[in-house]
């Protein structure tokens, strides 16, 4: 994005800007500079302005606010986004772009403008008004295909394609568009339905708090604090990427952001201490995108399941804390291992830096601690303690002359804000036709009865089938879109068999996101590829191997959902933590094949197995993984003592 600050620079000759724009959509902008720039930085930030002004003190007609946003969203998105990938002309915008900009802004406008009276019209429109509808349904498609891509519309309009034709009833073809159009376009049902709203509600002021935090150097600090406390250890480079990637998940939602941004460091680190380019790369690649479902923020996401799932936003965040730690844990492990099998050593005492210096800076958590502290507490709406938040890090910005944010950042950090929000939005409103026309056409019910009766009476075969489903849509749809598309579809399937409903929805959003890592789209794993200068098919699978915990956890809080803290008491939840890290430890050693030295076949196959069992809770399951694990434990302990030189 050409509002974002670029990234410290990697050694050699790699272009990290070059990366952002092959990997990462939303960096592929147009390019204004002089006045133009002044001009479309003062549009973005005035939208964020506008955003927060809404959100927190408008009472406006629901209507007026969703179709108001959704025409700033697509003025914005014909400004930022050039209609082809990698178009360089400088200050050019192009007559039909101007035209696609204005027709699409003005059909929502209109909606804003007229919100009462098609309000009261009930379900006659007349036909000038379906080709409104039409205009801002292919406008919001468009903005949609420059800033996130083709996959989610061709999954769209597949069923748009699908109510016309066979989906609804009334033989009238133009009967049919006109119904379509009213469904989709101007009631709450479609593009205006809960995706879009709990993005103009919640996330746009969490977007703009993470552009305001990015600019008090905090990514920085991260990296910096995670090198003191962990570099100096075996493999260092590596933990340093694991923990510098946990703590900007937090703020950060998007994977190939985060690997290019830290990668851009840590991986040619890595690759000077002794790990392969691949396994750098894939390091990164599956530590950054763990940061999206590291909480709170957890990649926008936990704002919509709160409200599809019905429960506070503090509840989802709590919630996810011990899956995310899991996850973290099997990561970092994985890299432990492999650097002690290569006898790879950490920084050196020179190279590490000093922690009573970064300690200082610890006041640059202040906005975060705020914002965890007013959202648990619910002192404040969310929407408030956002604000609240974003106010601090204006305010610990000041500590640091580097990082001050003066006025010229301020505007910056709003306009980048903004221009966050266009993606996003962008999904979240054809994530919303879907949905609908899913929904009206009776396609849910039909898909949810087809797999139900798939499935039988077995669960475990409703949950593999919708990690199919998940994993393939993720691979070209943003995790936000992704994970509103599978909570209308595929998570009503799992509560139809049984599976608690706050454990469904985090099912479908956690599959929704390996898909960053899986091959053969696996856009964090070739980005840090790119960076390493690897081979991205090879770093693609050491990746999807390295977040094995996002593969398995999800079947274990599905079956049990002791592990989403659903059920349990204080006890059960400090033994499910302690014996969950014992059998990420184990199944990292399977699966890496090193625990004290090299495992045999066999070794590897009870470490696993007594590693699976002690993940999934339960008092027997745990018994059972425990001995399985310290009989694999004894062997390699007796090994170790009849062969101590190797």
């Amino acid at each position: 994005m050409f509002f974002k600050e670029k990234p410290v620079q990697a050694e050699g000759p790699m272009d990290l800007e070059a990366v952002m724009k092959k990997y990462d959509r939303e960096s592929n902008t147009r390019i204004w500079e002089g006045k133009p720039k002044i001009l479309v930085t003062a549009v973005l930030a005035s939208f964020a302005l506008f955003c927060i002004y809404v959100t927190l003190f408008a009472t406006w007609l629901e209507e007026v606010r969703l179709t108001s946003f959704e025409a700033f969203i697509v003025l914005l998105g014909y400004l930022v986004y050039p209609v082809r990938k990698g178009e360089q002309k400088k200050n050019h915008m192009p007559w039909y772009d101007i035209v696609a900009m204005a027709c699409g802004t003005g059909a929502f406008l209109y909606y804003t403008f007229s919100a009462k009276t098609i309000i009261q019209q009930g379900s006659y429109f007349t036909w000038w008004q379906i080709i409104i509808g039409i205009v801002g349904i292919f406008a919001l498609a468009e903005v949609c295909r420059r800033s996130v891509g083709l996959p989610i519309l061709i999954v769209a309009g597949s069923f748009l394609v699908y109510a016309l034709i066979w989906g609804l009833s009334n033989p009238n073809l133009l009967s049919k568009l006109e119904y379509l159009v009213h469904y989709i376009f101007y009631s709450k049902e479609g593009i205006l339905s809960t995706p879009i709203n709990v993005c103009s509600k919640f996330i746009v002021v969490f977007i703009i708090f993470g552009a305001f935090l990015e600019r008090t150097g905090i990514a920085d600090f991260f990296i910096q604090f995670a090198n003191a406390i962990v570099g100096g250890f075996s493999g260092g480079p590596a933990k340093v990427a694991v923990v510098a990637s946990a703590l900007e998940g937090m703020v950060s939602g998007s994977s190939v952001a985060n690997t290019v941004g830290s990668g851009s460091v840590t991986i040619p680190l890595m690759k000077k201490t002794g790990y392969t380019p691949e396994f750098a790369a894939a390091a990164e690649a599956s530590a950054s995108t763990g940061g999206q479902i590291m909480p709170p923020i957890m990649g926008a996401a936990a704002f919509l399941m709160a409200d599809y799932v019905g429960v506070p936003y503090s509840n989802i965040a709590v919630r996810a804390i011990l899956p995310a730690v899991l996850y973290f844990a099997g990561v970092f492990i994985a890299v432990h291992l492999e650097a002690k099998k290569k006898g790879l050593r950490g920084l050196t005492k020179e190279e590490l830096p000093k922690l009573k210096p970064l300690l200082k800076k610890l006041y640059l958590l202040i906005p975060l601690i705020l914002l965890i502290y007013f959202v648990g507490s619910s002192m404040f709406t969310i929407q408030y303690a956002a604000a609240i938040a974003i106010i601090a890090a204006v305010v610990v910005s000041f500590f640091n002359k580097e990082s001050r944010i003066t006025p010229k950042r301020f505007f910056e950090a709003l306009a980048a804000g903004g221009q966050g929000m266009i993606t996003v939005a962008a999904a979240c409103g054809i994530a919303g036709i879907i949905a609908g026309t899913i929904t009206m056409t009776g396609l849910a019910n039909m898909m949810i009865n087809g797999i139900v009766a798939l499935a039988g009476n077995q669960v475990i075969v409703a949950l593999v089938l919708t990690m199919l489903c998940c994993i393939v849509l993720g691979m070209g749809v943003p995790t936000t879109a992704n994970y509103c598309i599978m909570a209308a579809t595929c998570a009503p399937i799992l509560v139809r068999m049984g599976v608690p409903a706050i454990a469904a929805h985090f099912f479908v959003f956690y599959f929704g996101i390996v898909a960053d890592l899986t091959p053969p789209v696996a856009l964090a794993a070739y980005a840090g590829a790119a960076i390493a200068q690897a081979n991205p098919m090879k770093t693609a699978l050491i990746a999807t191997k390295l977040a094995i915990g996002a593969f398995i956890v999800p079947y274990i809080f599905a079956l049990n959902p002791a592990m989403l803290l659903v059920d349990t008491n204080g006890w059960e939840i400090i033994l499910m933590c302690i014996t969950s890290l014992v059998g990420m430890f184990a199944l990292s050693s399977a699966i890496g094949g090193y625990f004290l030295r090299q495992m045999t076949w066999y070794q590897r196959i009870l470490a696993a197995a007594g590693g699976l069992l002690m993940i999934y809770p339960g008092l027997v399951t745990d018994l059972i993984g425990l001995a399985l694990v310290a009989i694999a434990a004894a062997m390699q302990f007796m090994g170790m003592k009849k062969h101590p030189a190797v």
